[in-house]
């Protein structure tokens, strides 16, 4: 069955969710030290917010290829290119289970691909949040060791999700 809602309300509700979801995060994590984690990149939106407001913490960009706005480009000592799937895998040898935050907005349009997609790199993405470390995610995850957390306010169920190590 189709979405009742319209494709510009459904993006208006994913953008104003992504926003309360990290604006929280931020705030959850700003005591840890740890790195902050952005997977996938695009065209830098969510990037250049979490720079703005991440203080003392480096913002590590996972991405095949950078293409984003000026603006929002990262510095090239911290990207990190190439598929997740494979870059994932060999970061945990480099930063362990320190990640502070990781945000993922890595699905696209097909709600069935990104559900399989989501299966398959939640257990990429867990062994490198650090203990109370959170991920934000534009699509469902499926993690062993990771709570499910309520969706701060200003954030629209299903659009944003939220979890704990």
């Amino acid at each position: 069955m189709p979405d009742p809602q319209s494709r510009l309300d459904l993006f208006i509700d994913r953008m104003v969710s992504q926003r309360a979801c990290l604006d929280y995060a931020i705030a959850q994590t700003q005591g840890m030290d740890g790195p902050v984690f952005e997977l996938g990149l695009g065209n830098g939106r969510t990037y250049h917010h979490m720079v703005q407001y991440v203080r003392n913490r480096p913002v590590y960009v996972f991405e095949r290829a950078v293409a984003s706005h000026p603006d929002s480009t990262p510095p090239e000592d911290l990207v990190i290119l190439g598929d997740v799937r494979e870059t994932l895998p060999a970061s945990l040898d480099r930063f362990g289970a320190t990640a502070s935050l990781i945000h993922a907005d890595l699905g696209g349009h097909n709600r069935e691909k990104n559900d399989a997609f989501a299966r398959f790199v939640s257990p990429l993405i867990e062994p490198l949040l650090a203990e109370g470390g959170l991920m934000v995610s534009s699509d469902r995850m499926y993690f062993d060791g990771l709570s499910e957390l309520p969706l701060p306010d200003g954030a629209v169920e299903g659009r944003c999700f939220i979890y704990r190590r």
